[in-house]
């Protein structure tokens, strides 16, 4: 690798809009997100599948799921 072309890389501090702090490593020493994996519907089990037209209901009997 070439020198001194490269960002410095430091341990950064996450913070997210519903109080989540946790450390990484970036370029930047904070960051400020709207969502992270504490909040997301995703990994919180609060998923809501939206229906337009029985199209879920219909992939479920296509390929035979419950």
């Amino acid at each position: 690798m070439k020198k001194d072309i490269h960002p410095e890389y430091v341990e950064c501090t996450v913070t997210c809009a519903c109080g989540n702090n946790f450390a990484t490593m970036s370029n930047k020493s904070e960051m400020r997100i709207d969502i992270c994996s504490e909040c997301h519907p995703f990994f919180t089990g609060s998923e809501k599948i939206v229906d337009a037209a029985g199209r879920v209901e219909k992939f479920k009997k296509k390929y035979n799921l419950k």
